[in-house]
């Protein structure tokens, strides 16, 4: 598990996909599936009606906007 300090102090951790089962109960797992479900369904219903859709290239390490046309325009 990974902790941060947030700007305004708050402590957060980050717990990792191996530390996953160990460290979050049933509920908390439970509520992350559904999360990362809730995102899908964002992203699917967005590509639906055709708007630009927000996303991290973790390989350019760069934030990036791909349009409905398919062009993707990367952050300055």
């Amino acid at each position: 598990m990974k902790t941060l300090s947030a700007k305004n102090g708050k402590i957060i951790n980050v717990v990792s996909r191996e530390e996953e089962s160990k460290t979050l109960t049933l509920s908390d797992q439970e509520m992350d599936a559904r999360a990362v479900e809730a995102v899908k369904a964002a992203i699917n219903k967005a590509r639906v009606c055709k708007k630009p859709i927000a996303g991290y290239d973790k390989e350019n390490k760069k934030a990036y906007i791909e349009y409905a046309n398919g062009d993707i325009k990367y952050a300055k």
